[in-house]
Parts: C-alpha cells; sequence; structure tokens
C-alpha cells in the first residue's frame, strides 16, 4: 500500500527519486523531529539543516518561530501514544454531557466556522459520506450572510421545534490556524448574537482552536468559550491544511460521526517503503513540471470523488510561493481528449494522476488506457481498501516530496497573509461602508453594461483591451493567462440561489475555457479560495481570474449582520491580484434571481462565441 505505475516518464524521474534515499530525508526528518522536542526551537538552526527553512517558520533575524513538521510526527506520535482514539471519545462525550445537562437536549447539528485548511477536510467528510451518522454538519466558511441565513433556515427546517430550541441541540466550533483570521470571528461574534436573543447560555455550545492571543482566541475567551488544543499532544506544529487527518480538528467531526478512530488513525503510520512510493510520485511529477507539464489533472475513484478540492489546497497554498515553478492542480473534469492539446504539441502542459481503490469504481479506466496509448505521461496510485486518512497522509509525503526537490518552503502562506492585510486596512479604513470608499471608486474607474443587469469591471487590469461590448472585452482578456478561476464572492453550497449559480459558472467553465480555449478552470467560491489555493494565483500567476459578485447582497437582521466585511474581501481580494500584476476581473450581477442568471449565461454564450 499503495502501489504505483508510471508512463511515458520523459525525462526519466529516476535522478531525481533516487535524491531521496542517498540524501537519507526519512532518517532526517525522523533525527530533526527529536531535535526540535529535546532542545526547542532554539535548537534549530537553518543554516545547519536544509529540513529546517523546508518545514518551518523563521523570523527576519534567521530565529524559527514555529516547527510546522506536526504534518509527519503527529503520526509517529499517535503509534507511540496509543490511545488517542479513546481519548477523543471521551472528550466529545464531556462536550455532548454538558449540552444535554444545560438545556436538556441532544446534540443534532455541528457548525464549523473557519477558512482554508481550518474547513476543507470537514467539507471533504461530508462529500465522501464520513458523516452521515452523526449531527448534520455545516461548513461556514464565508462572511457572506447568505451562507449563514441558509444553514440556520436548513437547521429550523430539521428541528422539530423554532430556532431557538434547534441552537439548544448545536455545537459550534470555531478554528483559526492563524493569529489574524477575522472570519471565524465575525461567524461566530453573529451566532453568540443569536444564542443572546433567545436568551440561551451559549457557553456550553461553543468552544474553539486557534493559538493564544489570536483574534479569535480574544474573542472567545472574553465569552467564556472552551478553548481545546488542536493537537492532541498539546502542540503547535502543523499548518492549518496539515491539521486533517490527525488533530482534534479533523478528529472531532469524525469521532461525532462513529467512524473507527482507531483504523483511521493507524491508517497514517505509512511505513518506509510507502514514504518512498510517496516520493517516487514526487520525482515524477517534478521531473514533468521541470519539462513545462506542471497541470496536474486529478482523476479520483468515485468514493474519494470528494476529496479533490482538499488535494488542491494541499498542494497549491504549499507550492505556489514562486514565480519561476508551480503546480497545477486540475479538477472537476471528465478526462476528454477533444479539450487537450495532442500529447506531442510542445504546448502541452498537462500530466494525469490516477487514483484508484481496491472496491471502488472509477477513474474511468477505458479513459485513463486511451490516455496512455496517446501519450500523454501519466501516474497510477493504486490503494488497498483503507481509510481516506492513508490517501490523506500520503499526499502530504507527496508535497513535502516537490518541495524538497525545489527547496521550497511547504508551510507558510504569504499571498495568503496580502489578502487578508488589504481586507482589514479596507474595513477600519473605511468605517465598514466599502462602497463609499476611494478603493471602491478606483474597482468601477473602468466598466461596461451588459443586459440583464451584468456589469463588467476590468480596472485592475494591466494593458486593458479595446472593444465596444462587455463579452468582446471579456473574450480578449480570457485568452490571457495558462489557466482561468471563475470565483463568487457568495455561497455556492447551501442557499438555492447559489447552488444555480454554481452550475450556470459549470457552464461558462466548460464551453469557455475548457472546450473553447483547451485550459483548466477553477469554480469555486470566495474567500474560502483565498484561504485555499489562492497562494497559487497570486504566488505563481499564470491565472486569469474573475470574481463575481452580486450587487444585492444578503443580511441577517436578527444578528446585526451585514455583507460589509463579505464586500471589503471581494474588493481585496483583486487589490491583492492586481498588486501583484495578476490579470483579474470582476462580473456584477444585479441579483441572484432567475432572469440574471439567464443573462450571465448569454453574456457567457456570447464571450465563447467570440472565441471560436
Amino acid at each position: 500500500m499503495p502501489g504505483l505505475s508510471l508512463f511515458h516518464d520523459t525525462p526519466v524521474s529516476e535522478p531525481l527519486a533516487d535524491q531521496f534515499a542517498s540524501g537519507e530525508v526519512l532518517a532526517k526528518l525522523q533525527l530533526l523531529d527529536k531535535r526540535a522536542a529535546r532542545k526547542g526551537l532554539d535548537g534549530l538552526d537553518p543554516a545547519r539543516n536544509q529540513l529546517i527553512p523546508l518545514g518551518t517558520e523563521i523570523d527576519a533575524q534567521g530565529r524559527v518561530t514555529k516547527n510546522s513538521y506536526g504534518v509527519f510526527h503527529l503520526a509517529w506520535r499517535a503509534e507511540a501514544a496509543g490511545d488517542w482514539p479513546q481519548r477523543v471519545v471521551a472528550e466529545l462525550d464531556e462536550i455532548k454531557a454538558a449540552i444535554r445537562k444545560t438545556h436538556g437536549a441532544r446534540l443534532r447539528f455541528l457548525i464549523w466556522a473557519g477558512m482554508g485548511g481550518s474547513a476543507e477536510d470537514k467539507s471533504m467528510y461530508n462529500a465522501v459520506g464520513l458523516l452521515k451518522r452523526g449531527p448534520r454538519v455545516y461548513v461556514l466558511d464565508s462572511t457572506d450572510p447568505a451562507k449563514l441565513k441558509s444553514i440556520l433556515a436548513d437547521i429550523e427546517k430539521r428541528s422539530t421545534g423554532t430556532l431557538g430550541e434547534a441552537l439548544k441541540s448545536t455545537l459550534v466550533v470555531g478554528m483559526a490556524m492563524g493569529m489574524t483570521s477575522y472570519e471565524p470571528v465575525v461567524n461566530l461574534r453573529m451566532l453568540a448574537a443569536l444564542y443572546e436573543k433567545h436568551n440561551i447560555d451559549s457557553r456550553p455550545n461553543f468552544i474553539y482552536m486557534t493559538l493564544p492571543g489570536s483574534l479569535l482566541d480574544q474573542f472567545a475567551s472574553e465569552r467564556g468559550y472552551r478553548r481545546i488544543e488542536l493537537q492532541m499532544d498539546d502542540g503547535n506544529a502543523t499548518a492549518g491544511r496539515h491539521s486533517g487527518p490527525l488533530t482534534r480538528g479533523s478528529l472531532y467531526p469524525l469521532g461525532l460521526a462513529q467512524v473507527d478512530l482507531d483504523a483511521w488513525i493507524r491508517a497514517t503510520f505509512l511505513t518506509p517503503e510507502q514514504i518512498h512510493t510517496a516520493w517516487r510520485l514526487a520525482a515524477f511529477l517534478e521531473a514533468q513540471a521541470r519539462a513545462g507539464r506542471d497541470k496536474i489533472t486529478l482523476l479520483l475513484n468515485d468514493s474519494w470523488a470528494g476529496a479533490a478540492l482538499w488535494t488542491k489546497q494541499d498542494f497549491e497554498e504549499s507550492l505556489g510561493k514562486s514565480e519561476e515553478t508551480g503546480l497545477k492542480i486540475v479538477i472537476g473534469e471528465k478526462p476528454k481528449l477533444a479539450n487537450y492539446l495532442p500529447a506531442k504539441d510542445p504546448a502541452q502542459d498537462r500530466v494525469f494522476l490516477a487514483i484508484q481503490t481496491r472496491g471502488a469504481k472509477g477513474p474511468d479506466a477505458e479513459k485513463v488506457a486511451l490516455l496512455r496509448r496517446k501519450g500523454y505521461p501519466i501516474a497510477v496510485v493504486k490503494f488497498p481498501a483503507v481509510p481516506l486518512s492513508a490517501y490523506m497522509q500520503f499526499m502530504h509525503y507527496v508535497v513535502f516530496g516537490l518541495a524538497y526537490l525545489r527547496n521550497m518552503n511547504f508551510v507558510t502562506q504569504p499571498s495568503v497573509e496580502l489578502y487578508k492585510a488589504i481586507t482589514n486596512r479596507l474595513f477600519e479604513s473605511s468605517g465598514g461602508d466599502i462602497r463609499a470608499s476611494e478603493a471602491w471608486k478606483q474597482f468601477q474607474s473602468r466598466s461596461v453594461r451588459y443586459r440583464g443587469g451584468i456589469t463588467l469591471y476590468y480596472s485592475f487590469v494591466g494593458n486593458p483591451p479595446e472593444g465596444r461590448s462587455a463579452p468582446e472585452i471579456y473574450a480578449q482578456l480570457a485568452r490571457r493567462g495558462r489557466y482561468a478561476e471563475l470565483t463568487f464572492f457568495g455561497d455556492l453550497r447551501y442557499s438555492p440561489k447559489g447552488q444555480r449559480l454554481r452550475k450556470s459558472l459549470d457552464r461558462a467553465a466548460e464551453s469557455l475555457f475548457r472546450a473553447r480555449l483547451k485550459r483548466p478552470v477553477d469554480v469555486y467560491e470566495g474567500p474560502a479560495m483565498n484561504h485555499s489555493y489562492h497562494e497559487m494565483i497570486i504566488g505563481h500567476g499564470g491565472c486569469f481570474s474573475t470574481v463575481l459578485f452580486a450587487d444585492r447582497q444578503e443580511s441577517l437582521p436578527a444578528a446585526g449582520y451585514t455583507a460589509a466585511y463579505h464586500t471589503a474581501q471581494f474588493l481585496a481580494t483583486q487589490m491583492a491580484l492586481a498588486e501583484r500584476k495578476r490579470d483579474v476581473c470582476a462580473i456584477v450581477l444585479k441579483d441572484l434571481e432567475p432572469a440574471s442568471l439567464a443573462a450571465l449565461d448569454d453574456f457567457f454564450h456570447q464571450a465563447a462565441a467570440l472565441l471560436k
């Protein structure tokens, strides 16, 4: 576990793979962990060990401020301790008992408030069906009031009484692995206000996981909420995207859903042979990237298809920092030769990664075989019937392997911090009235209207194109970059309107970018994208970004929740991209009603027609 087969391995990647054995990388990782545990951060000298600059945070004076190799050593410590499953179950029983004692209610709903790595694993567990047996889990990874509004509406619908009674049966978890992450604070504040409005003691229902002194810690501690250490060893050695599969942030929702935690944790105890298989895959992907084939098209088996976005974040947020070298994870596609350049075309920039699991259907074996026959480079990884945690830990080692070969830090996220800093500056300087700010006026300075209340804004684009109509200008912009993104700043998951918009964006992605331009395209929602794979978009570049927004925003008056901060995030994202000279435009819809979505469909259709 697992097996690896490589096809069209040209240029040959074996010399790169040999570096891990000859460099004794695994042994050095284990020695580094022991040294850090024994001597602390002061005992880590970045100038004397190549691995230290790759997996730690280092200040301007060259001192290590955080060891982030917990992504690996948590498995080693879990194996040594042997009691983590029992401890998690006991802790969850205590939380449920407190709710039952205070409110006389059983736990029925779980709202997880977090961004990026603090949330993506929960979304993945929902998508692959791991959370069906526990409380219904909602991932609150946006400051769009529409998302929280839709979640609360669904909770009330599924409960047998009023919303107030349902809140008594709800556990709210806030999670943030950054000192400055403000989004969970926004959402916890609104939820706390709802509990107060219904005269409910919220303290048994709120827990949080964060760093001492962070914005989340300051907010939650003042209200008497219980802070829970993220790691089972009470350490602080994981980046947010590395919190799965072995921190409490990952284990708690699984434990509540009665997943076999013993089997889950044991599946992460990879053997040296399995780890070197991961590094052999990393060597293959790196060799292909050096040859210009840096778009990894991920083909997952049906049972793990929901892990695509988590995988994308793990790779892109970790490895997207370099202007010169990047790795794009392409998801949401079915293999379709008509959308690809021929394998021998010098501009062909794809490599394929197929994940197979014994007993699970897919990926399409015939399509994978066809790709092989046509000469496309492809890696096939075959897992036995194992928990998803084995895949997650395996992929963490693949990401580290690529970072090692590139001599790149894989735990920091500087571009995400840029966007957050601009958001907070905009919000504070405008007093929350973003649309009255000078920055908003600059955003509106170059625009063209389309019928149905659609407006294209392209003020942050360098060398703006000439054209008379919005579709004509957009078609010219769409030719820029090597891939694209369509990101809606709002909810695409829980609200019916957002779900319909998602289908519209999926249609545009296929007809305009994949079919016409033969380029991969991401479809997602912001600002969650900013905390997941935004590092690649802004750090490495090469993307043409389209961010979408509804002029008519939702609100939640019962909690005093408006879209002010969400609007600041929409604008700040464009400003951050423009600061790094990335091409970005915005499409603003009047609202998300059927007439507006029909106009958006027509807009994309007209733009696609101009790309023939």
